[in-house]
């Protein structure tokens, strides 16, 4: 297994990719939405918002996530991991837990100070992240899942009341996704 950087080439295969696995876990419909976040996030995001990263196998890709930027209170360099999908026949291998890291790595080599997410804490805890209190750091919107608003810290600094987030890029601008 391979890992790097999305390529806009990709685009058509990452696009189908989370619309089969969303599919098979949450119904067509959820399939259908997520590919045509997936979908925005890639054509509507400036490349300096946007960072993914595919996982392929035998040339084939077999996961896929993305972050894209967060715009906090206090200017923190700070992204947001989502959406993230691994091929299902190959789930359970630590693809995902891979491809996280790599991100992780590369977004603290560039200077990004705090990454969040929307997840099951379970699993996300597995690589680095934390539950937050929506009182200290607020989501863009209203959670449905309020235990699933993590986040971490790429440096030293303690994620305080300061990074309450103003805003996510405008694919992920909709309170359907939270």
């Amino acid at each position: 297994m391979k890992i790097a950087q999305y390529q806009a080439s990709q685009a058509e295969t990452v696009i189908e990719l989370f619309a089969n696995v969303f599919s098979d876990s949450e119904g067509a419909d959820e399939g259908q939405v997520i590919a045509r976040l997936v979908d925005d996030l890639i054509t509507t995001t400036d490349s300096k918002d946007l960072i993914g990263f595919v996982a392929t196998e035998n040339e084939f890709v077999i996961g896929c996530i993305f972050f894209s930027r967060l715009v906090t209170a206090n200017n923190a360099n700070a992204f947001i991991l989502s959406p993230v999908a691994i091929n299902t026949e190959n789930q359970g291998q630590g693809i995902g837990q891979k491809l996280i890291l790599e991100g992780l790595s590369y977004l603290k080599a560039t200077g990004v100070e705090r990454v969040f997410s929307y997840g099951d804490p379970n699993y996300y805890n597995k690589v680095g992240f934390k539950q937050i209190n929506d009182s200290i750091i607020t989501a863009p919107f209203t959670l449905t899942y309020p235990e699933g608003w993590i986040a971490q810290t790429l440096n030293e600094l303690e994620i305080s009341k300061q990074d309450s987030v103003i805003s996510c890029v405008d694919a992920l601008n909709k309170q359907k996704y939270w």
